[in-house]
């Protein structure tokens, strides 16, 4: 029986007379890499070589062409697999890598979210609303203000606070200082208000690092963990989840712009694939680019049915205003989870205040 194909859809700038040629082009670069003139095997011209399954015009000079590739080639490993599905194309000015179908049996070797959507409203409490999360910041503060600005936030009641994805082990605030004083402070405010806010520290560096840095978290008895995939790697990324066994992995899109990816396809469903449980991304109207209808995509390509995966929760990020709680929610609906980082930030003094409000501004919209 012949092996399923990994069909992925690139998206190619072309005059109408070329796109034929360079579909089949296509085809070969992402496959075998060299003329057919050089393959003396039949079965590797049968099996291997890539196959143009689809060429559509989406508007004049732009075409959407499907390629089947041979899984054979791209073993259930992350890093192998972009590689095979746009390693060398991506670095051609007008070719972007639109969407992917996979085999089924990518879903059961990778696994997708550990936790999910669902666990994460288990863990926070927060079951019938949209959920809430703010970021750590500036560079350069201490571990202790840090963890101050924390406490104030898990006071309000926010769901989940994260470090900036900045933070890594710099000398203004060492990677262990730094989580076990937020870890505390968070405690203390759960404790005193009976929450049930979580922390996700940034890890980074090399796999070393961040295995000692995923030890912190545990000796810390910290419940999440902040991963930039595009930063450490996709297949680092991957093996952390296998490791962060019962934490909530938070992906950020560091880096992410840079690939020419679709960002539904790379923020929602292959980092939900490797196992986010929760992908943060820039929301339409803030400080970055993208469309209402990329970051409509985008969630749903984190929470809707893949398979048999638990569904990851989108975070839209990026500038979001208080005022716009309402208008995110009725965009997202209730399966999001909202990041309001410098707007609360700015408050100050009155930071607990603000994040009480955000907090409650959510819930009551969950309450209509």
């Amino acid at each position: 029986m012949t092996e399923p194909r990994i069909v992925a859809t690139y998206h190619i700038a072309s005059d109408a007379e070329r796109i034929e040629q360079r579909a089949l082009a296509l085809a070969i670069e992402q496959s075998v890499e060299c003329p057919l003139e050089a393959i003396g095997d039949p079965a590797i011209v049968a099996n291997i070589v890539g196959r143009v399954e689809d060429v559509a015009e989406l508007q004049p000079g732009r075409y959407a062409v499907r390629i089947g590739l041979a899984a054979a080639t791209a073993p259930a490993e992350p890093g192998q697999l972009l590689n095979m599905l746009f390693g060398n194309s991506s670095i051609q000015p007008d070719i972007a890598l639109a969407d992917v179908e996979l085999p089924a049996h990518y879903l059961t070797a990778f696994g997708g979210p550990r936790v999910g959507l669902a666990g994460i409203r288990t863990l926070t409490g927060a079951q019938s609303r949209a959920l809430t999360a703010s970021a750590l910041k500036p560079q350069g503060l201490s571990p202790a203000a840090l963890a101050s600005i924390a406490h104030q936030l898990a006071l309000g009641g926010v769901d989940l606070i994260k470090d900036d994805h900045g933070l890594a082990d710099q000398a203004f605030s060492p990677f262990a200082e730094r989580a076990a004083a937020v870890g505390k402070a968070v405690r203390e405010a759960n404790a005193a208000r009976g929450g049930r806010t979580l922390y996700a520290p940034n890890i980074s560096g090399t796999l070393d690092d961040m295995r000692r840095q995923l030890g912190v978290i545990r000796d810390e008895g910290i419940g999440a963990v902040l991963v930039a995939p595009m930063i450490v790697g996709v297949s680092n990324f991957h093996a952390i989840v296998k490791e962060a066994a019962g934490l909530v992995v938070v992906a950020h899109p560091a880096m992410a712009g840079a690939a020419k990816i679709a960002a539904p396809l790379l923020l929602g469903r292959l980092f939900r694939l490797f196992g986010a449980d929760a992908t943060v991304f820039p929301n339409y109207g803030g400080r970055f680019a993208y469309s209402t209808a990329s970051c409509l995509a985008l969630a749903q390509a984190a929470r809707d049915p893949f398979g048999k995966l638990n569904a990851c929760i989108p975070t839209p990020a990026g500038g979001i205003m208080l005022q716009r709680v309402n208008e995110l929610l009725r965009f997202y609906g209730q399966d999001v989870m909202l990041l309001i980082g410098g707007s609360l930030l700015a408050s100050r003094e009155r930071l607990t205040e603000q994040a009480s409000r955000f907090v409650n501004k959510v819930a009551d919209y969950g309450q209509r």
